[in-house]
């Protein structure tokens, strides 16, 4: 699974102009494309028949940098073991580490034992459904958020994954590096415009799915893609791989 991206912070010194955001235009054509592909090729996945703040929690938790096919069998397991935030705030905290073994990462179960400690205390064993509040807890951070608003409250937020942020570079031809501060920046305003008020839900789950199946990093499939039409990378190109540098051969003696 694609790893979350932090929302950049504004940066301080003098003001340079954002890119231009999709027209209103592209922006309806591109949910319409999308959203019908969906309809036909989004995954059926157990978190995505809940509306339960948890439970998305645990899902978004787990599927950072880690695969869907290990994480379906341990959401599972967690939830059948802890089953409520009341129930992970009381595990003792060798325990909880033990049952998300072996999904690696191991500061990820430390996180969500905070979290539900955290909302027993302050928010009586629930998630809040707005988004500075859910800021507030450690180890909840802009994309989290989002999914949490966007998939549990139904609300319209933005989220941007690194499968999101291929989508939308590629799609809308943003420019200079797709890592960097000012890519990161503009990509985020990109997905908060995009988000529709209806079907928020279905649009955010199409988005990483669209980007884990069809537009991927090394194999997108854009011979039958369905945003050939009016994709500016269409057809993508990788950059040709660096040529490693021949160690020198030492001098003979």
């Amino acid at each position: 699974m694609p790893e979350i991206i932090a929302r950049p912070r504004r940066a301080r010194g003098r003001k340079v102009r954002p890119p231009a955001l999709p027209a209103p235009a592209e922006r309806a054509r591109f949910r319409r494309v999308l959203l019908r592909w969906y309809d036909r090729h989004g995954r059926d996945l157990p978190w995505r028949t809940t509306d339960d703040p948890y439970h998305i929690l645990v899902s978004e938790v787990m599927l950072q940098q880690t695969q869907v096919d290990r994480v379906l069998p341990k959401y599972h397991e967690w939830l059948g073991k802890y089953p409520s935030l009341e129930a992970l705030a009381a595990a003792p905290d060798d325990d909880v580490s033990a049952t998300w073994r072996p999904l690696g990462y191991n500061v990820r179960p430390k996180r969500l034992h905070s979290i539900a400690r955290e909302a027993v205390t302050t928010y009586g064993g629930r998630l809040p459904d707005d988004r500075e509040t859910l800021l507030s807890f450690k180890g909840i951070g802009e994309y989290t958020a989002g999914a949490i608003l966007s998939f549990a409250f139904r609300k319209r937020a933005a989220i941007l994954d690194t499968n999101v942020a291929r989508v939308l570079y590629r799609v809308f031809g943003a420019k200079g590096d797709p890592k960097g501060h000012a890519t990161t920046k503009h990509l985020w305003a990109v997905s908060e415009a995009l988000v529709p008020k209806a079907r928020a839900f279905d649009f955010n789950q199409a988005l990483m799915d669209f980007g884990a199946m069809a537009c991927s990093a090394r194999k997108p499939t854009c011979l039958v893609c369905p945003m050939a039409k009016f994709c500016r990378s269409y057809p993508w190109t990788p950059a040709p791989a660096a040529t490693p540098r021949r160690k020198a051969r030492a001098s003979a003696a």
